[in-house]
């Protein structure tokens, strides 16, 4: 077994974008096995917009992440070593151990993968967390039904690539806003949707009106700010917003200039019976996981889901890489190779 493993742990709390200084990449000695418990060695770390959450104290779902503590979040593993009757040396589990090397624990939580799963990684993203928050926020919250007008933010995402594939299995006409001709063309031409908006456009508001000339029945927002300002007037009445994230505003130090439009907003909502619902994917649907797994399965079995990974090299290029996809300057699921597998 190694003897050491390197970890990033929280040094302070950003004032906006993370940087390096606000975490410290440290080598600790690993202690040897005590009975029941195994040796997992990361080999890949899912990066997500929620963790930027958990490095501020603010007032939040989840407990922020201490100081000096490491970095949360989702991991592929193998395990290294098993002083554990359930876990083998060399399989694969799904874990969430964060930002470091490796770790030792007593099994509790982990998801077996398997002693050669065809794509390991896929755990953290079109069969994980994203994946099952595409599904879930779309199906029972945003209820698409055929014809309908479905808008995704993100759409090339890991959430909305797969909010915007299930929805044109639903038989809806799908609209997808991103940042970028690159990523528009993906969506369009890979992802099969009608169409993309670059929200970097100067004229995105009449690009998206003109799009969905039916207006709006499902908005799926992931990222708020200027694309849900454009995205409001053209709602029709009875339309749905699962609330998944706000990823515009993840940075921000304080509220945005301008006149108060919370007021308009609530009229909206009112007078177009707009339902519109946040939602936490394992606290409101940990249950129904099968549910979505089943039918993802199937639909990357049948070729009618696709699927794109941004991967990273190095934990050194951790924090990099979060803020690269904070800012959308990845290209699919960002996913960072920590180690190579045994």
């Amino acid at each position: 077994m190694s003897a050491t493993s390197r970890q990033l742990t929280l040094a302070s709390r950003p004032n906006g974008a993370p940087n390096e200084k606000n975490f410290e990449l440290k080598t600790v000695e690993l202690p040897a096995l005590k009975d029941g418990e195994v040796l997992l060695r990361t080999i890949y770390l899912s990066l997500d917009p929620y963790m930027r959450g958990r490095m501020s104290d603010a007032k939040s779902y989840a407990d922020p992440v201490n100081i000096g503590d490491v970095m949360v979040g989702a991991t592929v593993c193998q395990v290294e070593e098993s002083k554990n009757d359930k876990f083998n040396e060399g399989e694969w589990v799904l874990a969430y151990t964060g930002w470091q090397d490796y770790a030792i624990t007593d099994g509790e939580g982990l998801m077996q993968l398997g002693k050669e799963p065809a794509n390991p990684s896929y755990a953290l993203g079109i069969m994980g967390m994203p994946g099952f928050t595409a599904y879930m926020g779309l199906l029972d919250i945003g209820q698409p039904k055929e014809g309908e007008t479905v808008v995704v933010a993100a759409a090339t995402g890991p959430v909305g690539a797969t909010v915007g594939q299930i929805a044109k299995i639903k038989g809806c006409k799908v609209v997808g806003v991103a940042g970028g001709s690159e990523k528009c063309a993906h969506a369009v031409e890979k992802l099969g949707f009608d169409a993309c908006i670059d929200h970097k456009a100067d004229d995105f508001e009449e690009q998206l009106e003109k799009a969905c000339d039916k207006g709006i029945d499902v908005y799926y927002e992931n990222v708020g700010g200027k694309v849900f300002d454009a995205v409001l007037p053209l709602l029709n009445t009875a339309a749905r917003v699962p609330l998944c994230g706000l990823v515009s505003q993840y940075n921000a130090t304080s509220l945005p200039e301008g006149p108060d439009r919370l007021g308009m907003l609530m009229g909206q909502l009112l007078t177009k019976r707009i339902k519109m619902q946040g939602f936490i994917i394992f606290d409101d649907y940990g249950d129904r996981y099968d549910e979505f797994a089943q039918d993802m399965q199937k639909w990357l079995q049948d070729g009618k889901i696709q699927y794109r990974e941004h991967m990273v090299e190095g934990i050194e290029n951790t924090v990099d890489a979060f803020n690269d996809m904070i800012s959308g300057k990845n290209f699919g699921k960002t996913v960072v190779k920590i180690n190579n597998p045994l």
